[in-house]
């Protein structure tokens, strides 16, 4: 097993779509949870980001050689569901990163099939090296932190991914907006 993580141009979106497909195909989620987009539905205004982004607003995760899965990767301030979000506003208030500094991984998509290969701390440790290129001083994500539940989780509840996942990439933990919900960070 090869795992290789590549920008998420338009030219891939054959790539995109695939791994998306699998959950429940134009009403899933398509990465707009923390956004607002102005498509009729989540497919099309993940495809107009893509095709319309100067920089790649994500990545994609191939396993030896197959589409595998997705992560978004962008600055911070361009999320309002980050940036408006109370409890995560009181939690970074004392961020002295400018806000083009700041950068976030906001979601996972990996298909079935690759869950449990390291498709998502691939995609995390080539998300922060992304995000260092593109100018970032830290990258930062908002998992799971499935020890901390009472009972196990649905996959569905996931998407943001897992403590372990973070850890396992090198990020550290600066504070929690909930007993389960580590806010976990990487200085580039």
């Amino acid at each position: 097993m090869t795992i290789e993580v590549r920008p998420a141009t338009p030219e891939r979106w054959a790539d995109i779509a695939r791994v998306f497909a699998s959950k429940r195909g134009r009403g899933a989620c398509w990465c707009q949870r923390f956004l607002r987009p102005e498509a009729t539905d989540n497919q099309t205004a993940l495809r107009a980001e893509i095709d319309a982004s100067p920089v790649p607003i994500g990545l994609v995760a191939y396993d030896d050689g197959e589409p595998a899965g997705w992560s978004r990767v962008v600055p911070r301030h361009s999320l309002p569901g980050i940036v408006e979000n109370a409890a995560l506003r009181r939690l970074l208030s004392s961020d002295d990163q400018p806000d083009e500094a700041a950068w976030w991984v906001s979601c996972f998509a990996v298909l079935r099939t690759h869950r449990g290969h390291g498709v998502g701390v691939a995609l995390l440790r080539a998300a922060a090296d992304y995000a260092r290129d593109q100018g970032a001083g830290v990258i930062d994500g908002h998992p799971v932190d499935v020890d901390r539940l009472s009972g196990g989780p649905a996959p569905s509840a996931l998407f943001t991914g897992t403590r372990s996942m973070f850890v396992a990439a090198g990020f550290e933990e600066i504070g929690r907006t909930y007993p389960s919900r580590p806010v976990m960070r990487k200085k580039l």
